[in-house]
């Protein structure tokens, strides 16, 4: 196996891409109308909750990591944001969005424990 940077040995990273993923199947099946709107404003916030934990992981200090955790936290937040406005214009059923939902609360516990532990090392 090819060497694996510290970000791959995240466990909230691992979870994050897996978010990704299943928001570019569930956005599949949103109207065509909103490819450009809420299509693809989810599908980058979601890859940038990932993106902020990769980068965070190559800065120097434990400031500078936290402060890339609290990003993909933020990134989160506009995630959950967007599902449930994807819900209640009816782009998203009820089992889809649980599904996400229960993703991002297990994301959010671990970014807060992951910043936690940053700030106090």
């Amino acid at each position: 196996m090819a060497y694996q940077f510290s970000f791959e040995k995240l466990n909230v990273w691992i979870d994050s891409k897996e978010l990704v993923k299943l928001i570019y199947l569930i956005t599949k099946e949103f109207p065509s109308e909103e490819k450009y709107g809420l299509t693809n404003q989810l599908r980058r916030a979601s890859i940038s909750i990932a993106s902020n934990l990769a980068e965070g992981t190559s800065r120097n200090t434990n400031k500078d990591k936290a402060h890339f955790t609290t990003l993909s936290f933020s990134s989160l937040m506009e995630v959950l944001n967007q599902i449930i406005i994807a819900k209640e214009l009816d782009f998203l059923n009820e089992e889809n969005y649980q599904i996400i939902r229960l993703e991002i609360e297990k994301i959010s516990n671990k970014l807060n424990a992951l910043r936690k532990a940053q700030l106090n090392s």
